[in-house]
């Protein structure tokens, strides 16, 4: 959980100009050693993936900065790992662990009546389930990741409501013709986040 916390994919912004990107460790040391008060003041750090703010406390020097990153790291995997069970129940040597699952007795009936029986129906139908969703799960966080940043970054600019009203339509033309003439940093950022909101669903 510490690598993750410290290795996110992020952008860092002062007013419309994207000034650093990188792992939220690189982006921070970076906009520390360069940056002074007044514009550490404006920045502003964007996570990659979800299009949100991330808030940093800067005070000190950038050795103190990042030891209270790497230290907030520490604690959040100390709380994921309190979380797990402390006995793993199925076969672990080959990633099969036990859970419970609870169903009404003629869902049981006829998982049983299934070839391979209820544990391989199960997963046949998970592993299904995860392709299928796969599309429409890729775009809905394409589109959510951009509206976070839009709304951020852009929520005063010209035609943002028609171009949110665009990315939720799937019109990637229209979508790119109403961004044009924004801060080329904050449209080019957009276009990156909204990339997989115009895929197609695979036939």
């Amino acid at each position: 959980m510490q690598t993750e916390l410290t290795q996110i994919s992020c952008t860092a912004f002062v007013g419309g100009e994207s000034i650093a990107k990188g792992s939220l460790q690189h982006v921070v040391a970076t906009v520390k050693d360069t940056l002074d008060d007044e514009e550490i003041a404006r920045l502003l750090i964007f996570n990659d993936l979800t299009g949100k703010p991330i808030d940093i406390d800067f005070r000190g020097k950038t050795a103190e900065v990042l030891q209270r990153l790497s230290d907030l790291a520490g604690h959040t995997a100390d709380a994921e790992e309190s979380k797990q069970p402390s006995r793993r129940v199925g076969r672990p040597k080959l990633g099969v662990v036990s859970g419970e699952v609870t169903l009404l007795p003629r869902h049981w009936d006829w998982l049983k009546s299934q070839p391979g029986g209820a544990s391989v129906t199960l997963r046949k139908l998970v592993d299904e389930a995860r392709r299928s969703g796969k599309y429409e799960s890729e775009v809905r966080a394409a589109q959510e990741a951009s509206y976070h940043f839009m709304t951020a970054m852009a929520g005063d600019f010209p035609q943002h409501e028609e171009a949110l009203r665009a990315l939720y339509a799937g019109n990637r033309d229209r979508f790119y013709q109403l961004i044009d003439d924004w801060a080329p940093g904050i449209r080019d950022h957009i276009k990156t986040l909204a990339e997989n909101a115009f895929i197609k669903e695979e036939t």
